[in-house]
């Protein structure tokens, strides 16, 4: 069969989401508009120079445009489900052919990027979807003929640096990417778990992004920051009843959310901000080369031209999925509004370069086995040039042959040796987690009769009150492993605080001597009464809201609507929701509200913003 009949073009998608809150309070204009498949992005500002092309309106056209700025217009609007029909449901069906399939989701921060990958409970991404119709078409077509077994891995890039969201280990250490000359690219030690149907990767995306936010707090980022990649690899066996042969078709499913795309001069980034910023930057932009690279190839401008995946992490893992062994969809998510133009118009721009790229998938007929095969062939080869040289003098020979014999053992694995191994992982991460004092028992967020607990708050809405601590009679804050709630980063101290729960005065909160504590904003020293809804900041970074059972709430809570009134009164706040964000968070006292009531009463104290 002609290769090149399995050649495709990069399938690419632009979204566009409705005015934030802060975009409506400016009442910036709209600049974006979409026919068909064509987007259109108008002049933000006509300028007195007419030949200035920033005064021409600039028409891309791409595979799928989609309009998801206004529900009411129901023949242009795209919501949730029209994304996974066009982008989520053809890479599925390559996946069952045996082919891998990638979904890069790219734009700025704020663009609406996790909201298409991962969505909401109420209004579920193309992750989930995905996940989903993978586990209804394996029910549906396995039998004695057909079987299918998946496993997924969950990893985070961060300051180029790969962290396992799956391994409860994995928030310690970086892992290293390597490159083997069967394998190709590959991170080594990352988890690769086994699951039986949809609960089951539900369960373990959740596991991952606890895991995410412990790690964010913990180091003073944000979630956005980073590049997570969420692998899903389908192994589908086919038998022959008659002669009891099998073969194996391996399909690997890549979901990445890439970190978003801004400028330094926009964020006002500087120290450590400005550092992350610019690795992010770095790996976003040597995308951007692989991309023009590929995209030149693609269209026969230079064949031979160089394409620069190892320059970063990202690129280097993707490499399969960008001019490579898959079928790949990038979907670039844009604002509306005209303060956003020069990096919307640098997402559109990169996002046409990406159509011009050529991948040559092919079926992943019986990989298993053949790649099982050139290992031990690569082991024998190894075995013998070790043999003849001495062993101090060829220490790269140990760590290749050291390497294959690890990759051939663990491509080895029973179904039910994978199984157990992703019980003892999952014990192992419910002991880590408990050890820093997180309750596993959390299902939703609300009053209990008989619990006080503290719910994380954070900036990512994937990551928002996902983390529960159960507050004892008497619970220890800090860093130190002796404490009940572990947190670390800047600002924490080994003890930092206690917190005790009595019959006659409810929950009451002591910081230790120089630990930064905010109640509602405010900074605390001494012992403090906390009421059901309060907002905790420990050290720089940690946002907590409380929540006490009902027969403690009337202990003299504040009411919500004169708190509310009483904190946005003082100045005019503009909090910029992401597209995901639940704009009736602010009347929860959600990450916004808590980090806004900081800032302002900063303000009062010290006359300045800090």
């Amino acid at each position: 069969m002609d290769d090149s009949l399995n050649d495709s073009n990069v399938k690419v998608a632009v979204r566009v989401r409705p005015m934030n809150r802060r975009e409506k309070e400016l009442k910036t204009k709209c600049v974006v508009d979409m026919d068909g498949n064509q987007t259109v992005l108008h002049p933000a500002i006509i300028n007195l120079n007419k030949s200035d092309s920033r005064n021409q309106s600039k028409v891309f056209a791409y595979d799928n445009c989609f309009w998801s700025i206004d529900e009411s217009q129901k023949d242009k609007f795209a919501g949730q489900d029209v994304v996974f029909q066009c982008l989520g449901e053809s890479l599925l069906d390559n996946a069952f052919m045996g082919y891998n399939a990638c979904i890069f989701a790219y734009g700025q921060t704020g663009s609406g990027k996790s909201y298409t990958m991962m969505g909401t409970a109420e209004q579920p991404g193309l992750i989930p979807r995905l996940c989903s119709s993978l586990f209804s078409r394996t029910v549906k077509e396995a039998g004695e003929e057909e079987q299918f077994t998946v496993e997924v891995s969950y990893m985070e890039i961060y300051n180029e640096k790969v962290r396992d969201l799956l391994d409860p280990k994995g928030n310690r250490q970086a892992l290293r990417v390597r490159e083997h000359k069967v394998m190709g690219p590959y991170v080594d030690g990352l988890s690769r778990l086994a699951v039986a149907c949809y609960t089951d990767i539900e369960s373990l995306m959740s596991e991952g992004n606890k895991s995410r936010t412990v790690a964010a707090t913990n180091m003073n980022e944000e979630s956005s920051r980073s590049h997570a990649v969420f692998n899903i690899i389908l192994t589908h066996t086919l038998t022959d009843l008659k002669s009891e042969t099998s073969g194996e078709k391996v399909s690997k499913l890549s979901l990445v959310d890439l970190a978003g795309s801004e400028r330094a001069a926009k964020t006002g980034a500087a120290g450590e901000r400005l550092k992350e910023g610019s690795n992010i930057n770095k790996s976003l932009s040597t995308l951007g080369l692989v991309i023009s690279a590929l995209a030149d190839q693609g269209a026969g401008k230079n064949r031979s031209k160089f394409v620069p995946y190892r320059d970063s992490v990202l690129t280097w893992l993707l490499k399969d999925s960008l001019g490579g062994n898959s079928r790949t969809a990038m979907v670039a998510t844009i604002s509306p509004a005209a303060d956003n133009y020069d990096e919307t118009l640098s997402t559109l721009r990169y996002a046409d370069r990406a159509k011009s790229i050529v991948n040559h998938a092919v079926v992943n007929e019986d990989p298993n086995a053949r790649i099982i095969r050139e290992l031990r062939e690569e082991v024998e080869k190894l075995r013998e040039q070790l043999t003849e040289a001495e062993s101090m003098k060829a220490p790269d020979l140990k760590d290749r042959l050291e390497e294959s014999e690890k990759l051939i053992q663990e491509m080895t694995y029973t179904w039910e040796d994978k199984l157990r191994k992703t019980e003892a992982i999952a014990q192992e991460r419910q002991r880590q987690l408990e050890n820093l004092g997180i309750s596993l028992q959390s299902s939703g967020i609300r009053v209990v009769d008989d619990k006080c607990f503290l719910v994380n708050l954070n900036a990512d809405p994937a990551l928002n009150e996902l983390l529960v601590y159960y507050l004892k009679e008497h619970t220890r804050v800090g860093s130190a492993n002796s404490q009940d709630i572990q947190l670390c980063g800047m600002a924490i101290q080994a003890e930092h605080c206690v917190m005790d729960i009595t019959e006659s005065s409810g929950v009451m909160l002591t910081p230790h001597r120089n630990a930064r504590t905010c109640v509602n904003g405010a900074a605390v020293t001494n012992l403090v009464q906390l009421h059901h809804g309060d907002r905790i900041l420990w050290g720089n970074n940690h946002f907590f809201r409380i929540s006490l059972p009902r027969h403690m709430v009337h202990t003299g809570a504040e009411d919500e609507e004169g708190v509310m009134k009483t904190c946005l009164s003082s100045d005019r706040l503009e909090v910029d929701f992401d597209a995901s964000s639940d704009v009736s968070s602010e009347l929860s006292f959600g990450y916004e509200f808590a980090q806004a009531e900081v800032m302002m009463k900063g303000m009062g104290n010290n006359g300045e913003s800090l």
